[in-house]
């Protein structure tokens, strides 16, 4: 069908259909023949431009947002444009020192790496930013911590080689003593400090037998255990911009408004959106996306890697008629500039 359509279009069809979107998505408004021919590369007459521009609304690249308008793209245009046209710019060199400058501040966590990476494209776009932290398969348990909080209860924490902390309140068992739990951390520790997360709970119910001369009901203090553990190599992410996507919305339409909200707070819905990524750089347009609020946006993502580390993702949902040239320059500058910081950060942390 692409090869098909590909024939169809002429030279100047193509320049034309270019120009469309690349005006519409700067101004935001209605492109009309006069304007256009002041954009195109060749002379041509207003005639023949609206000649061309009638043969591309025929076609469903183009249409018209009332009778006496101007042109605007359709899905159909978009889609067309993102794969056979779109040329993406490369982020200028200010861009590109204000991008290291705010990476360059020092970072004790992943999270916070990954974190300010979507703040960073956020506010560079006004759109919103989202940013998955790298497989977990290579972080490792660093230690593991015990403190009274009083009334009967003590918080449970677990550290990782990411920087990542976890824990979890649980109230102490009669009769369990302060020798007893101070025990149970050091046979935890010694069995299973400097373990991949993977591997821990299979060695945790190994010294099943060594932590009964301690604690009576292991299991149960395992299970807390394992909670925390599973909380910390759970896929998480980070969006920054929520109010963002608002910007493009009705003032009318609430439902809307309730749906694109809720959306962005739940990590199922959020790598359902996402999907499957790759290396290169994906675009999704409205209907393609799982969710039906986001009829008039485009999600841009791609992976990030970060060697033996595993992969990441980075992801910029903003409206249809996003100047996309501009956009996936910015999302593949991210791609390499947060995978350069996480390398040098688990170089520092590796050493």
């Amino acid at each position: 069908m692409l090869i098909e359509v590909i024939e169809m279009l002429t030279e100047r069809q193509l320049l034309i259909l270019e120009a469309i979107i690349q005006e519409y998505t700067t101004v935001g408004k209605p492109v009309g023949s006069k304007s256009l021919g002041e954009q195109l590369p060749m002379q041509v007459s207003s005639a023949t431009i609206r000649n061309e521009m009638v043969a591309l609304e025929h076609l469903g690249f183009i249409n018209k947002e009332h009778s006496s308008s101007g042109r605007v793209p359709t899905l159909k245009g978009y889609r067309y444009y993102i794969d056979n046209l779109v040329k993406p710019d490369v982020v200028n060199q200010e861009q590109l020192e204000d991008i290291r400058s705010s990476f360059g501040n020092n970072f004790y966590k992943i999270d916070e790496i990954v974190a300010e990476s979507a703040r960073i494209l956020s506010d560079m776009t006004n759109y919103t930013a989202i940013a998955f932290k790298p497989e977990t398969k290579n972080i490792k348990f660093q230690g593991f911590k015990v403190l009274p909080v009083g009334n009967q209860q003590l918080m449970m924490m677990l550290v990782t080689s990411d920087g990542n902390i976890e824990s979890q309140l649980f109230n102490v068992p009669r009769g369990l003593g302060g020798d007893e739990i101070e025990a149970v951390i050091r046979v935890i520790n010694d069995r299973i400090v400097g373990l991949p997360l993977d591997q821990v709970i299979e060695r945790l119910h190994e010294t099943i037998p060594l932590l009964l001369h301690y604690v009576r009901r292991p299991v149960g203090f395992l299970d807390i255990f394992g909670n925390i553990l599973e909380r910390s190599a759970r896929e998480q992410f980070f969006v920054s911009g929520k109010l963002n996507l608002l910007n493009f919305v009705g003032e009318a339409d609430v439902n809307q408004i309730k749906d694109l909200y809720s959306l962005i707070e739940r990590s199922e819905d959020i790598s359902n959106l996402i999907g499957n990524s790759s290396g290169t750089i994906q675009v999704k347009i409205g209907d393609e996306l799982t969710n039906s609020s986001l009829s008039n946006y485009s999600l841009i993502s791609t992976t990030y890697d970060v060697a033996q580390h595993g992969q990441g993702l980075i992801a910029l949902l903003g409206p249809t008629n996003m100047p996309y040239s501009k956009m996936i320059g910015l999302v593949q500058t991210f791609q390499e500039e947060l995978a350069r910081k996480l390398l040098d950060y688990y170089s520092f942390y590796d050493d």
